[in-house]
């Protein structure tokens, strides 16, 4: 291109140039001559430059290009990854829900496997005035047996206090359970059925705080079958063997009442 331009210029220039016979001398001439070269030399020297400036132009016009293609690529990462990171947080949202509900699921199984656990093991309780070790279900049954008893269904007590005395025969309660039986026994009039469970409690259990009211229950029970000399007996042995007893103060205020006739 730059070969094509200098010919051109210098064509024209020699066209351009009259005969030196008929205008100028060889001195000028030369001199103009000398004047187009320098033209052809500027011209040559701005092509140069603008082709300069066209290649650099070229260059930073790629390197645009490249690095818009580079950034566009990026973006293209960034949006696939925002795209796993929302995946992965989702799963993990999931997984975290998964977790809490079976923590939750565990959680509740020990507590129920505690409860049953709880209802199994023995509690210390106080049995008349002594510190005992029961199971729950135990004292459960006695303590419905009772509410049967104050709620006056004697009969209904009497088979709970019967049952309970057969599934627990060595339990704390047992001395409680003959007791409350001979007084369920005396309500529904069964007065030899009393008299036997009052005299378990005397015979098994004469240790027991409820001993020398059971021998009170006795005589009440040898009265009703107008077994006054038995009765009178019953008390006696009370006010000996308990002399310190409110059932030794009630035995004195009754015996009058055994005296025979």
């Amino acid at each position: 291109m730059l070969r094509f331009i200098r010919l051109a210029v210098m064509a024209l220039a020699v066209l351009s140039i009259p005969p030196a016979h008929a205008l100028f001398g060889d001195d000028e001439a030369r001199k103009a001559i000398l004047d187009l070269r320098k033209q052809v030399q500027d011209m040559e020297k701005r092509v140069q430059d603008m082709q300069g400036k066209g290649v650099d132009l070229g260059g930073r016009m790629e390197r645009l290009e490249g690095a818009q293609r580079g950034s566009l690529e990026i973006a293209n990462q960034l949006d696939a990854l925002r795209q796993d990171i929302a995946k992965l947080r989702g799963q993990v949202d999931q997984v975290a829900n998964e977790l809490g509900n079976a923590q939750k699921r565990n959680k509740d199984f020990y507590t129920d496997i505690d409860a049953r656990l709880k209802k199994l093991e023995p509690s210390s309780v106080s049995v008349d005035g002594r510190p005992a070790m029961v199971d729950r279900s135990e004292q459960a049954a006695f303590d419905a047996a009772i509410g049967q008893f104050r709620s006056s269904d004697f009969r209904g007590a009497a088979v709970s206090l019967q049952s309970f005395i057969g599934r627990y025969p060595a339990s704390a309660y047992a001395a409680a359970a003959y007791y409350w039986l001979g007084n369920s026994q005396y309500q529904l009039k069964d007065y030899k059925g009393a008299i036997l469970s009052q005299q378990t409690v005397v015979d098994k259990y004469g240790d027991s705080t409820r001993a020398p009211d059971a021998l009170l229950n006795i005589a009440a029970s040898q009265i009703e079958l107008n077994d006054r000399r038995s009765a009178r007996a019953t008390l006696q042995r009370i006010i000996k063997d308990y002399p310190d007893t409110e059932a030794a103060k009630l035995a004195k205020e009754r015996l009058p009442a055994t005296a025979t006739r």
